[in-house]
């Protein structure tokens, strides 16, 4: 039987790294990190989709937690002057000491710039989530979101997955739009992977996304693309 697996997970340790980095000495600092951990990204969860927030990456040494958002609107998360970040900062570290028993830790936000926001599945997803709960028809929203993906150089493939009661239907059904490639399989594949979320008043709507953005080479393997191999002649001398 075929299995469906993330395609995050699947290149962990290939292509991808760990979202969260730390290491825990036994097994009650192991639960306290877990914990920790998720009551953070439960808290971006929800204010993810107004600040367009990509991906979460948290980072943890021996006195300090070091939260790393990667958005698509910076502006709107740092504030005037730092003030927003400034409060999230202090939100996330009241959190994080009611959750923790041991030393209290310092707090290091740092905020990435997305350059090319379509290049990333979850702020696409948030585009397409935008556009439905605006109460746009969800054909012309998938068409207009492909083409403005596809648009990009870097992108070689995109696809988007719709499902739910699809424009108040009594009934939920699934509709997909898919462009160029995405090869799921390919470990070298570098290809991005959202689940996002539209609240209308008749239910919820999932969008899924993927987004390929061609192969990642090893550079000290001397691995090339096939476009950049030499070609070879089926007429041509062998060696």
């Amino acid at each position: 039987m075929t299995h469906t697996v993330h395609p995050y997970a699947h290149r962990l340790g290939i292509i991808r790294d760990w979202k969260s980095r730390w290491f825990a000495g036994d097994k009650k600092s192991y639960r306290e990190n877990i914990a920790v951990d998720a009551a953070i990204r439960g808290y971006f969860k929800k204010r993810a989709k107004s600040m367009h927030i990509a991906d979460l990456e948290i980072e943890r040494s021996q006195g300090e937690v070091r939260v790393i958002l990667h958005t698509a609107r910076p502006g709107i998360v740092i504030g005037r002057s730092g003030e927003n970040a400034t409060k999230l900062r202090n939100e996330i570290t009241t959190l994080i000491n009611s959750k923790a028993t041991g030393a209290k830790r310092a707090v290091k936000l740092d905020i990435m710039e997305i350059r090319q926001p379509e290049t990333s599945a979850s702020v696409v997803g948030y585009m397409v989530a935008e556009g439905l709960e605006k109460r746009m028809p969800f054909r012309r929203v998938l068409k207009q979101t492909v083409e403005k993906v596809m648009s990009v150089r870097e992108v070689v493939g995109v696809r988007i997955v719709l499902s739910g009661r699809l424009g108040g239907a009594d009934m939920s059904r699934t509709e997909q739009i898919k462009r160029g490639r995405i090869p799921l399989q390919t470990f070298r594949a570098n290809i991005d992977y959202a689940h996002v979320e539209a609240l209308l008043p008749y239910g919820l709507l999932g969008i899924k996304v993927w987004i390929y953005l061609g192969e990642t080479f090893n550079a000290e393997s001397g691995t090339r693309p096939a476009s950049e191999r030499p070609s070879t002649s089926s007429n041509g001398p062998r060696r």
